[in-house]
């Protein structure tokens, strides 16, 4: 369950409403949840807690959508689903798994966005976009004058700066889905101590210690 309470349809706003009959029909999404593609549709029904903050995440969806957008929509979603795969969101990058294909982009080059480093499918222009996706997520925005330049040699200004707004804001995504624990992302952490045997040391090492007296 996500970490914080959801909101119901009769306690609902007129955005999440909105937004509830868009998704879900004329059902209450926390008595009856799921999406057509398959999430539980608990990223709204959490979000519907500050209507101005569901409304202005819309506004998003909707910036990027736009057919305004200089960027084109296939290394966006390189960009968005290479940002969900680091940040380690099984949300954001299974949803734009989805979106990739909707954009037309092969079922190999998806499946190699995780190890695209290693991959000969990609154009130059496109490693230049996973490479600066991976500079600025993994590295806080640390970015390479030679990755930039191939931004530079390929994409105007206008497009540049596209492809930064919106693979930031899908790294933001990213990071509250796994903190609030929504959709996809409401996994309990697999990082624990597997307990010793009854009986075990503590002294993990100790039976490698050169000190240790025969």
């Amino acid at each position: 369950m996500p970490r914080l309470r959801q909101v119901p349809r009769a306690q609902a706003d007129p955005v999440a409403t909105l937004m509830y009959d868009m998704l879900f029909g004329e059902r209450d999404p926390v008595e009856d949840p799921g999406t057509e593609s398959g999430t539980p549709g608990n990223w709204w029904t959490v979000f519907a807690l500050v209507p101005d903050c569901l409304k202005h995440a819309v506004e998003g969806f909707q910036f990027y959508r736009d057919s305004a957008r200089k960027l084109d929509p296939q290394l966006r979603e390189l960009g968005q689903t290479r940002a969900g795969y680091t940040r380690g969101s099984q949300f954001v990058y299974s949803q734009h798994c989805k979106s990739c294909r909707s954009v037309g982009l092969s079922e190999e080059k998806i499946q190699a966005i995780a190890h695209w480093n290693v991959s000969n499918l990609f154009s130059e222009l496109e490693r230049g976009v996973l490479a600066y996706t991976d500079a600025l997520v993994l590295e806080g925005g640390r970015v390479s004058d030679v990755v930039f330049d191939v931004l530079r040699k390929n994409l105007s200004d206008e497009e540049i700066l596209e492809l930064t707004y919106i693979t930031a804001l899908y790294e933001m995504h990213a990071v509250m889905s796994r903190a609030l624990r929504l959709e996809y992302d409401d996994i309990d952490e697999r990082i624990v101590e597997i307990a010793a045997p009854t009986g075990g040391s503590d002294d993990v090492m100790g039976m490698v210690d050169s000190d240790k007296e025969e």
